[in-house]
């Protein structure tokens, strides 16, 4: 049930932060949070998208009482709402990241949705792909060697070469 996640807040701290991260989300069109907090922005945002697939004065002064920067009401109302003028909701993608390094909170990536074809493929963030951790071990190590090898036979050469200039 979108809404009842109370975030270690207060009502009015909690709803200032979901405020902020809405702004934040449509102005840049993806963030980095936990995955709580994207939970819980994704009912606002896609709520605000709503809203703004039809550009009326009382939808524009709902969106201007939520969202905190004016041009980022201007732009949701000028490109993102007639951008998912065909769709039904399912604007945002929340992608799993991992844990994060100091208290291992599950962080994820949340962006706005661009079109249909986008919408069914999942994507690899940060070098993750469905192949393990292994795999990409076995490559990077691969290519460290290979080009450490040419590094090696041009090494010697170059300090020969500048001794005998040095003489």
């Amino acid at each position: 049930m979108p809404g009842s996640r109370k975030l270690g807040r207060t009502s009015d701290h909690r709803m200032a932060m979901l405020r902020g991260l809405v702004t934040y989300l449509l102005e840049n069109g993806r963030i980095e949070t936990t995955v709580t907090r994207a939970k819980e922005l994704r009912s606002l945002a896609e709520r605000m998208i709503t809203i703004a697939k039809v550009p009326s004065l009382a939808n524009k002064r709902k969106a201007f009482a939520f969202i905190t920067k004016e041009d980022v009401v201007k732009k949701l109302f000028d490109e993102i709402g007639p951008e998912y003028k065909d769709r039904n909701g399912g604007y945002t993608r929340i992608i799993r990241t991992g844990p994060r390094r100091g208290d291992a909170a599950e962080m994820c990536i949340i962006e706005l949705v661009k079109d249909e074809k986008e919408a069914k493929k999942p994507r690899a963030i940060a070098g993750r792909t469905a192949r393990g951790n292994r795999a990409r071990r076995a490559e990077a190590s691969k290519r460290t060697a290979a080009e450490a090898a040419p590094a090696a036979e041009e090494a010697p050469a170059e300090p020969v070469a500048e001794e005998a200039a040095a003489e």
